[in-house]
């Protein structure tokens, strides 16, 4: 081992010599008057290049690699929560929750230096040795000072309510701000990640809506990440379920305080008294029983206790002093972010600190770009946004992931030179997964015995729910059968996913959205296999019955005919009728139906009215216009997509 330093140092001295005869040689043929030939600059320039001299750094690595212990994974400082995720081949969603255990709220593009590697490793079983420390860069252009106390002022307080699936969260939240979003949402199940306010006692709230069910651990992670109070909700019928717990224990990950709202009061099996038991169990000691945690009765239906638990949280907003300071670059999360067919990448941002100008350059994450139009979560245009406001931005380049930090910079040149270095920070981690394990994946593999992977492709409308499909597809990972997510995207199945699985052999998941019919010929033609789906659970339910080789579908949906809407009519008495021409199949009455616009998966449900002129028809052919009625439906718009079909039972085995 030691003779090689020397080595270097011999190799040192030679070329030194080498260097002393070479310039001895240019000096004679300039001293002779004759020009030096074609292969003396060359000759020279070779001697010059720095090249040579690194050879004892390339030394390094040998020496380390030889007293690694097998198994052991290098891992350089600072490196991002996916680029550990990578290198180390655990999932991103595990390890957001490994460091809420220990803690850290972390997203995925969060850089995490070496003293929490080491942590986070011991706390999942790795064993990893720290490579080249690296000094983090500092971000030029964004704005990381500590604000003065004079300049901070009082803010809204962020709320998030956390709780069981189908618990009322969704409903509490519509008795809060009196709307009705329960009645749009797939089973009564909130899919998506939203903002809204309140306001009482002219003292204004911030609600963050996170999603119920136990696939979405990633997208409740984000919610408790950027939030001043947790509101528990649990059913006084039902009491303390799974979810209930995993939120409490978010919370207290975030070190947020908990209010908990007892929900369905008005119901007879109500019983408070156990909730607050099954509470104490769980380390979460109500204010009745001599803990510190506020509780308040509620009904969603009835609105009892709706003012008294605004009230609570307006108290404990108090005792909190929350504060921010407007009068900077604004910084705060992304919420949510889709991509539209019409506006392009739109993106929800949550606002913590400074103030969101319209026409301000952003960065968030790997993506920047310039706000053209910002709106409030009433969808009126707002020129500004001040700390714990949540707003609607169209501007962005791409689309960015949700749970982001965004940064307000002072002009595009510089977003764009931020995005594109962390962009780049990111390609260099994962090719160093990439091209660092792969002999040692095959090797594994062989010893390991024949690993099947199912290749999986996902496309949903928004990118919250993508990543809390992949994080919950992630987990059903066996020793027979590995789940492999080859690509994500936002947005409608496209003609680049079919070549992708058609190359990757993976099945093309669609979530609330619905390919073209160009785009489903292609994948018939090639044989691929799309499932596009309306409610999570069924995804994670398909997924692991096909793994266990159980899955045995007893319905099988065929698609009868496409209908193109081009024009549409008020009919009193009826509602809004769709002028419309079957472009493919057939159409049939009292036949399923569902809606899509720009790909997007609008609504489901059943024709109510089928004519052509004025005459009922049973069925209407391609190539004919007719007159099309949807049950209880009326937002139909021209250039929207209609296709009619019908579950067929298939014969078992």
């Amino acid at each position: 081992m030691n003779s090689k330093p020397g080595a270097g140092r011999g190799d040192k001295k030679s070329r030194d010599k080498d260097k002393d005869k070479e310039h001895d040689k240019f000096s004679k043929l300039e001293r002779g008057g004759k020009k030096p030939g074609k292969n003396a600059p060359k000759s020279l320039e070779k001697q010059v290049r720095n090249k040579k001299n690194n050879k004892p750094k390339a030394v390094e690595p040998e020496v380390e690699e030889v007293i690694l212990p097998v198994g052991t994974v290098m891992i350089n400082v600072p490196i991002t929560v996916a680029g550990f995720a990578e290198q180390t081949k655990t999932t991103v969603s595990q390890i957001i929750m490994t460091l809420m255990k220990m803690g850290v709220m972390a997203n995925v593009n969060q850089n995490l230096d070496e003293d929490t590697v080491v942590l986070l490793a011991e706390e999942l079983g790795i064993q990893v040795a720290i490579g080249k420390i690296e000094e983090e860069e500092v971000e030029e252009g964004i704005e990381t000072f500590e604000d003065k106390e004079e300049d901070l002022k009082p803010r809204p307080p962020i709320i998030t309510v956390m709780g069981h699936v189908d618990h009322g969260k969704t409903s509490l939240l519509d008795a809060i701000r009196k709307t009705n979003v329960t009645a749009s949402e797939s089973g009564g199940i909130t899919q998506h990640i939203g903002a809204s306010e309140v306001e009482i006692n002219g003292q204004k709230i911030v609600f963050l809506d996170t999603p119920g069910h136990e696939a979405f651990t990633a997208m409740r992670a984000r919610g408790a990440h950027s939030t001043d109070i947790a509101v528990l909700v649990v059913a006084a019928d039902d009491s303390v379920k799974p979810q209930t717990i995993e939120s409490i224990s978010h919370a207290k990950a975030a070190g947020v305080p908990i209010i908990v709202a007892i929900n369905k009061m008005d119901k007879p099996g109500a019983n408070p008294d156990i909730v607050k038991t099954d509470l104490a169990n769980n380390g979460v000691l109500v204010e009745d029983w001599g803990g510190d945690v506020i509780s308040v009765p509620v009904s969603a239906k009835t609105g009892e206790g709706i003012v008294n638990l605004l009230e609570m949280i307006l108290l404990q907003a108090e005792v909190l002093e929350l504060k921010a300071n407007p009068d900077r670059l604004a910084v705060g999360t992304v919420l949510e972010a889709r991509l539209d067919k019409a506006k392009g990448p739109v993106a929800s941002l949550l606002v913590l600190n400074g103030t969101l100008k319209s026409g301000k350059s952003i960065v968030a994450g790997t993506c920047s770009g310039k706000i053209r139009l910002m709106t409030n979560d009433k969808g009126d245009k707002v020129r500004m946004a001040g700390p714990a406001t949540a707003v609607e931005v169209l501007g962005l380049t791409e689309v960015p992931q949700a749970g982001d930090v965004f940064n307000a910079v002072k002009d595009d040149r510089t977003a764009r030179e931020i995005a594109e270095a962390r962009a780049l920070k990111l390609r260099e981690e994962l090719m160093a997964r990439n091209s660092s394990t792969t002999l040692e994946e095959l090797f594994s593999q062989i010893n390991a015995g024949e690993v099947k992977d199912l290749n999986l492709i996902i496309k949903g409308d928004v990118q919250g729910s993508v990543g809390a499909i992949v994080s919950s597809l992630e987990k059903l990972s066996n020793d027979e059968v590995r789940v492999k997510i080859v690509h994500t995207g936002v947005g409608t199945v496209n003609e680049s996913d079919i070549m992708l699985a058609g190359t990757s052999g993976s099945i093309i998941i669609g979530f609330n959205v619905r390919p073209s019919a160009a785009v489903s010929a292609i994948a018939e033609r090639e044989g691929i296999q799309i499932r596009t789906y309306r409610v999570i659970y069924d995804i994670i339910d398909d997924v692991e019955n096909a793994m266990k080789g159980m899955l045995d579908p007893e319905f099988k949906e065929v698609v009868l005919g496409t209908v193109e809407i081009r024009n549409t009519f008020k009919v009193p008495g009826v509602g809004i009728v769709g002028g419309a021409y079957v472009t493919s199949g057939k159409v049939v009455r009292n036949e399923q139906i569902r809606l899509v616009r720009d790909g997007i998966v609008i609504h489901e449900g059943k024709i109510a009215s089928l004519k052509r002129f004025k005459d009922d028809a049973r069925e209407v052919n391609q190539g004919y216009e007719c007159g099309i009625g949807i049950e209880n439906y009326n937002d139909i718009k021209e250039g929207d997509i209609i296709e009619c079909f019908t579950m067929e039972e298939i014969a078992r085995d």
